[in-house]
């Protein structure tokens, strides 16, 4: 690329980021565009800009896998579809699954999980050829609590782990470790640096539950590229679509085996909420003062780098 063409790249990205923190945010995005109520007769309705489909991966042996692609951003552009992938953990995979995935022309997996859950959950099943890349994100030790909190038997200590509020405190507290722990920082920042390397083929990346670190990297992500505050924070809020059938699963399967009383204790910590994701922006404007000083002073991203996502993923 030409000196010139680099600085306009760079000037492209800073006006992007700059309006990101400066215009109203857009209308949020849903799984599947909102229909339009029928208008009463003799008026017509009104136009309503319809937000893209989430385009999901159906798989047997995962429910939250999705194409980070297809956003608008604030300055006309669309994130572009095939590039990078957003899921759930991939131990569970079926063959068939397999084979679907292979259909993505993936050359990266990124694991954010901690030792403990890949041990306990499984390791990835991939296509041949491809390998999970270990990029563990703190969980705050809460994997191991949820263990020993069902491993127990005991509503009593049930509630006293998970109830009064202490589960949705200790989510504020996993996503506000996003911005304020250097190691965690450091992960997302190289599952970026990747993203932006022209070299780098189609990327997916993941945790447990492909919601709460999976569901911060897709956010910083989406904001970098310039798409509406709200469009990725709906993306964000997205996973409780995906997720919601098979976590009333595991609820009820809980209860109908007695480990749980009440396993509705686990929603706080199945769900995504406005109020986890505000707890991690408001860490990051304590500790950054913009999401633009969190980009370049927290998680270290140059104006070249900022520059070379922008003209990779945005079309």
């Amino acid at each position: 690329m030409s000196r010139a063409r680099t600085r306009l790249a760079t000037a492209a990205a800073v006006a992007s980021l700059a309006l990101v923190a400066a215009l109203p945010a857009a209308a949020p995005a849903v799984a599947a565009a909102p229909a339009v109520a029928a208008a009463p007769a003799g008026r017509s309705a009104p136009h309503r800009p319809q937000a893209p489909a989430i385009r999901q991966i159906p798989l047997q042996g995962a429910v939250n896998v999705r194409d980070v692609g297809g956003y608008r951003t604030y300055t006309g552009g669309q994130v572009r579809q095939g590039l990078v992938y957003r899921s759930d953990a991939l131990g569970k995979l079926t063959p068939a699954d397999i084979t679907t995935v292979a259909g993505l022309g993936l050359t990266k997996a990124v694991d954010f999980r901690i030792p403990l859950e890949v041990q306990y959950d499984g390791a990835d099943r991939l296509p041949p050829g491809l390998a999970a890349t270990s990029r563990p994100v703190s969980d705050l030790g809460l994997y191991g609590t949820l263990m020993t909190a069902i491993g127990s038997g005991d509503p009593v200590q049930q509630e006293q782990m998970l109830g009064g509020g202490r589960a949705e405190s200790y989510m504020r507290d996993i996503y506000r470790t996003f911005v304020s722990s250097p190691e965690n920082r450091a992960q997302f920042a190289a599952t970026l640096r990747e993203i932006a390397d022209g070299r780098q083929g189609p990327l997916l990346y993941h945790c447990t539950s492909g919601k709460d670190r999976t569901g911060w990297m897709s956010y910083v992500l989406l904001r970098a590229l310039g798409v509406p505050e709200q469009s990725a924070g709906a993306d964000y809020l997205a996973s409780n679509t995906f997720r919601g059938a098979y976590d009333a699963q595991v609820r009820a399967g809980l209860k109908q085996s007695g480990r749980m009383q009440n396993p509705d204790l686990l929603i706080p910590l199945q769900e995504v909420r406005q109020d986890y994701l505000d707890a991690a922006t408001a860490r990051m404007e304590a500790d950054y003062g913009s999401f633009y000083g969190y980009l370049t002073k927290g998680l270290g991203l140059d104006l070249g780098t900022l520059a070379r996502l922008q003209s990779k993923m945005v079309r």
